[in-house]
């Protein structure tokens, strides 16, 4: 049984005063003083532009910050007279609360649905607080499917680098697609619409002392919309810019907690996936259309030096996952020539299911094991990034659906080792 949110006196004052909302939008955020103005400001605008009609409240779910951020949110001022034709009318309403339980964003989310649960809100949005692109039609598209076409799950669909997002590309949206059957392009999107009925479903699930309230709420959020039958579709919302990184030199440490999170949730829904079969479009809302995106920088050299490194260090902890013969393929392609350097699709997408099993099996601490797979995705992304170097956003989309595909091919494969061993 999920303890109650406890909440501020002061914060359960306000929501006794406002009664019931249609509309809530949660910020979750920690030390984001320099840009969570920005995004009130564009959260109000967006409320009162496309739903001026709507009671609506704004919750800013605080791990803490000591930056002012708190102090930011409550000054973020918005002035309908200076970008709408009509006024609003309804004031939108601000609440900052700090949130209860283990530091992290899902802790944070839970507070707003919580709050989204109290004040009886048909539709909600949440989106990340350092959201330098964010705009006022942003709330329309991740609000308006819900409000209006009866959808429980909104998720986001941008437009990135063909080098950011790598571990989105190569492992998060082709295995949660392959297992689960649903074509959600970015499943840890981090800006997310959704029904007062799927957060009261989200409350009452037992994760919130998991790593689910540390780190994995994107995915989690997505995959149990999927997996649970909720009605699911995309909004377009362009680009999302943020502070990327070099695939090969900042992204291990979420590589292993976001690979985590996939792989518990192939054990929580245990029962659903190996029925799916195939993957279905799901409705998109919004116009894409192409916009400037800022560059990514990638060192294929020192990615490239991990993974060979780590094809004469790490074998043994290989073999405790994978066959001799996929062993093998590893060593030849480690041997290999930097000119030309390829990672197939097939090889990788049989790393993948083979990892996914031995998690499934405890066959070691799961950090360790994990982390051993690190150097492999630092090669497979390079081979991506070499392959790609003079390919345009079309051509990249082809190739990471090629990979998507090979996934589905292969599900097969991993039903057999889930279920028998090797």
């Amino acid at each position: 049984m999920n303890a109650p949110v406890r909440l501020p006196a002061a914060v359960e004052g306000r929501l006794a005063a406002l009664g019931e909302v249609d509309i809530l939008v949660g910020i979750p955020s920690f030390n984001n003083a320099r840009t969570i103005g920005h995004v009130v400001r564009a959260a109000a605008a967006g409320l009162a532009k496309h739903f001026p009609g709507a009671r609506a409240a704004i919750v800013n779910s605080d791990g803490g910050s000591r930056d002012g951020t708190a102090e930011v949110v409550a000054g973020a001022e918005f002035s309908p007279a200076t970008i709408l034709v009509a006024h609003p009318l309804s004031p939108v309403h601000k609440i900052v609360t700090p949130y209860d339980g283990i530091p992290g964003k899902g802790s944070a989310l839970r507070s707003i649905f919580a709050i989204a649960e109290r004040l009886k809100a048909r539709a909600c949005a949440v989106v990340d607080s350092d959201l330098r692109s964010i705009t006022p039609e942003w709330i329309e598209l991740l609000v308006g499917p819900v409000l209006h076409q009866e959808f429980d799950f909104v998720a986001p669909m941008y437009l990135r680098h063909k080098y950011d997002g790598t571990i989105t590309n190569s492992i998060v949206y082709p295995l949660t697609r392959a297992l689960y059957g649903r074509e959600v392009r970015q499943p840890i999107g981090g800006d997310f619409g959704f029904s007062g009925r799927i957060a009261s479903h989200y409350l009452k699930q037992p994760v919130w002392e998991s790593n689910v309230a540390r780190f994995g709420i994107d995915i989690w959020m997505t995959t149990t919309a999927v997996a649970g039958g909720f009605r699911v579709c995309q909004s377009f919302l362009g680009a999302k810019i943020h502070d990327a990184k070099d695939p090969g030199a900042d992204l291990a440490g979420m590589f292993v907690q976001v690979v985590s999170s996939v792989f518990d949730l192939m054990n929580t829904y245990r029962e659903r996936w190996p029925q799916v079969q195939g993957a279905e479009s799901v409705p998109l809302f919004g116009f894409p259309h192409g916009v400037g995106l800022e560059p990514v920088p990638v060192n294929t050299e020192r990615m490239l030096g991990v993974f060979r490194q780590a094809a004469r260090d790490l074998r043994e902890i290989w073999q405790r996952a994978l066959d001799e013969p996929t062993l093998a393929e590893l060593d030849a392609i480690a041997a290999g020539p930097a000119a030309g350097f390829r990672f197939p699709d097939r090889l990788w997408v049989r790393l993948v299911y083979d990892f996914a099993t031995a998690y499934h099996r405890r066959v070691m601490a799961a950090d360790q094991l994990l982390g051993s797979m690190v150097p492999l995705y630092l090669g497979r992304t390079a081979s991506f990034v070499l392959q790609t170097a003079d390919s345009g956003p079309d051509e990249v989309e082809v190739a990471i659906r090629n990979l998507a595909d090979e996934f589905v091919a292969q599900k097969p494969h991993l039903l057999q080792r889930w279920s028998q061993g090797r």
